[in-house]
């Protein structure tokens, strides 16, 4: 990572003297029910200037680390990350990410204590800080629990009891007395979202003849700790000294890393040099003073892991000395943005196949269609058949039948879309051996169009009927197509054979709204054709290819036989 995203922590401590309640320390105490806040120092984003840096709080608990968002309890208010109130399910660990699109810095982990409140005492014991002062001297005492909203009402309360003081956020002694010891709790009241909340600091103050106690100078947390990382990635490691309080003497110390040929972070250093330390200066949190020291890898390298990094405090005493070792850690898990990208992604492509599915099975007819006509895709070619298909139908039937069967049929699939029809009553010759030539024709022909209708079963037809089914679901030679041409009520008088048709290959004819040759019932029919070109492509290839006929003369072939009229 740059070193610009090294300078947006540094920049967290240029301000240590800050008026807002910020803790910097890793261990903080709150009780439950109270209203508490996280921060960083706000003039990070003005000392970026210009730059765009966006905010993500993040909680640490059992192992998991989760993005907090934002609820009616928990309010992310720019830098601040506000708790109304903190409740017991709120300990953990929480740390702030700085990113500003090129550049994402984490900082330290804070870990958050909440503590019970207590049912006899106005404070818990284990949330109060110690101050011990001489007597005769002049000290202010100042409520840590003021946040940075300043529109709040102060009480204070001695050993629990109502102090005679105005609404102040700190008291002032003159001169110190023993009496003066005690325990001191302000109260801060705050009303947000139409209720009110309290947030509380207590401190015990011991007021003692002669000099005050000394403050131990000491590392925070000195155990040994282990920081995991992965190979090529950056880190940063925060060695933090407690200093002692406020109004104290200037502790003499000293802090640093004992880290060979280490120089200061800088600009000049952030190309040479791989591994740098800065100095952060002193800080208060409340009334303790702090000073830190971090030790900036740039690149973590396999010889890295395992190795002691050591920060060291000397002070008047006894040299204290904190262990840092680097760990390979586990890889990351997937990025809760990304893993919810790639659930949407894939239920929009299931829905977009799903839908193209749907088109298709909607549009089926009118995409093979299309794709024949764009394509000139004719399967007649080379297959030894004379006809696209042999019409069978009633012969002695109503007008009506009979005009659709020989010319409604015949005009529209055989001058429209260029098809060749056998039609016995037609086109073949009388004189001949009726069960022969309809055997004949049938085999000689690509589809067997039925007609259906009440009164189709009669001598005449049967065979036509029986020869077609035992090709077609026998020899496997023809394909049938039923058109239902008139209303049928009782389906009985049919072979049950036909059953077994699949039901696709049946087409009903709706009288004036199936005329037109764009209607369903011509696309439907022409779908269960074979395919072929349609006949104003063939007539256009015809006066290509062939010399111009004698004017006058007309040339026509009816099942098998030429003819030429004059």
């Amino acid at each position: 990572m740059a070193f610009g995203s090294l300078m947006i922590l540094f920049l967290m401590f240029l301000n240590g003297a800050t008026s807002e309640l910020c803790p910097l320390r890793r261990s903080i105490d709150v009780l439950e029910g109270e209203y508490f806040f996280l921060c960083f120092p706000g003039s990070i984003r003005d000392n970026l200037r210009s730059k765009i840096y966006t905010v993500n709080w993040f909680k640490e608990s059992e192992g998991k680390v989760k993005l907090i968002q934002e609820t009616h309890r928990l309010v992310l208010n720019g830098s601040f990350l506000e708790f109304w109130p903190a409740e017991l399910s709120d300990m953990g660990n929480y740390t702030y990410q700085l990113s500003n699109g090129t550049y994402n810095v984490t900082t330290q982990k804070w870990s958050l204590n909440v503590l019970k409140r207590s049912k006899d005492s106005c404070f818990n014991t284990n949330h109060l800080s110690k101050r011990i002062e001489d007597d005769g001297r002049s000290y202010t005492l100042k409520c840590n629990a003021v946040p940075h909203n300043k529109n709040v009402t102060i009480t204070w309360y001695k050993n629990c009891n109502i102090y005679d003081s105005a609404n102040e956020e700190e008291l002032n002694f003159f001169s110190l007395k023993v009496e003066d010891s005690g325990n001191y709790t302000c109260v801060v009241s705050i009303s947000h979202a139409g209720r009110v909340f309290n947030t509380t600091s207590t401190t015990e103050l011991i007021v003692k003849e002669g000099a005050a106690e000394v403050v131990k100078l000491e590392i925070i947390e000195r155990e040994e700790m282990y920081v995991e990382t992965q190979i090529g990635k950056e880190v940063i490691l925060n060695c933090t000294a407690f200093l002692g309080y406020s109004g104290a003497a200037k502790p003499i110390y000293e802090l640093y890393w004992t880290v060979r040929n280490i120089n200061s972070c800088s600009e000049s250093t952030k190309e040479t040099d791989s591994i740098c330390e800065k100095d952060c200066g002193i800080f208060n949190s409340g009334n303790k003073i702090y000073t830190s020291k971090l030790l900036w890898i740039k690149t973590v390298k396999e010889e890295d892991l395992n190795c002691n990094y050591t920060c060291l405090l000397k002070t008047t005493s006894k040299p204290q000395f904190k262990i840092f070792k680097l760990k390979k850690g586990s890889l990351p898990d997937l990025p809760s943005h990304v893993f919810t990208t790639g659930i949407i992604m894939a239920v929009l492509s299931s829905l977009v196949a799903v839908l193209m599915v749907v088109l298709y099975l909607m549009f089926r007819v009118d995409l093979v269609l299309f794709y024949r006509d764009i394509t000139g895709k004719d399967d007649t070619i080379g297959d030894g058949k004379e006809y696209d298909a042999f019409v069978s139908y009633l012969k002695d039937s109503n007008v009506e039948e009979r005009k659709f069967a020989l010319e409604i049929l015949p005009r529209t699939l055989e001058e429209h879309f260029g098809y060749k029809l056998c039609i016995f009553e037609r086109d073949v010759s009388p004189g001949g051996a009726v069960v022969d030539d309809v055997h004949s024709f049938i085999d000689k022909s690509r589809r067997l169009i039925i007609i259906l209708s009440q009164n189709y079963i009669s001598d005449k037809v049967m065979y036509e009927l029986e020869s077609g089914l035992h090709k077609a679901l026998v020899e496997r030679k023809i394909k049938i197509i039923l058109i239902k041409y008139m209303l049928i009520s009782d389906y009985d008088f049919l072979p049950r054979s036909l059953e077994l048709l699949p039901s696709r290959r049946v087409v009903k004819w709706k009288d004036d709204k199936s005329l037109p040759s764009n209607s369903r019932f011509w696309k439907n029919l022409r779908y269960l054709m074979p395919a072929k070109a349609s006949k104003s492509n063939i007539r256009s290839h015809n006066l290509a290819m062939s010399p111009t006929s004698e004017e006058g003369t007309e040339v026509t072939t009816v099942c098998g036989e030429s003819k030429t009229f004059l």
